[in-house]
């Protein structure tokens, strides 16, 4: 199995999930809030249970995934974030590609972490993955996930029907970075920041 990476950013720490985890990620995936743009039925216990087994699985086939996000200072699980492969049944497919996805708790919206872990991630994936395309799907009414979206050098692709209407995002492998990332750093930040620095473990 790869290795899952730990990623350390100013405020947070992104690293494998844990079966520790679970109770945390049960009241992720069964918050309204959470689930409101994402199919819209809170995750029971057992596919929750499901869910987490799924986040080793995709590291250990396919060599990326998601990871836990930690806040630095309480070390609360606040969400997840990274990259998944689904294999879809829609148009246009996204199979082939690293689909990127981040949800985090609604107490911590607003603070800018998701940002700076998907930030994190797409660094990381610019090193290992550097030959795959990032895309996304975001449902239509989910401004504030299109809005960072568009910030992270993701463009809409095309609108398409999967279990109602979905925006498709696309961010070209190619694409230069303009100063939005910097690549993983093997030494941790001086101080804490809100700049994209950041440190990798794998």
């Amino acid at each position: 199995m790869p290795p899952i990476p730990t990623i350390t950013t100013p405020r947070l720490v992104l690293r494998g999930h844990q079966v520790a985890d679970y109770d945390a990620f049960c009241t992720l995936w069964a918050d309204p809030d959470v689930i409101r743009y994402i199919g819209g039925t809170p995750s029971s216990a057992e596919a929750t249970w499901q869910r987490l087994m799924h986040r080793a699985g995709m590291w250990h086939y396919m060599g990326f995934g998601f990871l836990a996000i930690e806040e630095r200072e309480s070390g609360r699980f606040i969400g997840e974030a990274g990259f998944h492969e689904v294999r879809r049944d829609m148009t246009p497919s996204l199979i082939g590609t690293l689909e990127t996805g981040w949800v985090l708790l609604p107490e911590f919206h607003g603070k800018g972490y998701a940002r700076e872990a998907v930030s994190a991630m797409l660094a990381w994936a610019q090193i290992h993955h550097p030959t795959l395309d990032m895309t996304a799907i975001i449902s239509p009414e989910n401004a504030a996930s299109l809005k960072l979206a568009e910030r992270l050098g993701f463009q809409e692709e095309a609108r398409t029907d999967y279990h109602g209407e979905v925006v498709v995002l696309r961010r070209p492998h190619r694409q230069a970075d303009a100063g939005t990332l910097s690549a993983p750093a093997e030494t941790p930040p001086a101080a804490p920041h809100n700049g994209p620095s950041y440190r990798l473990r794998n």
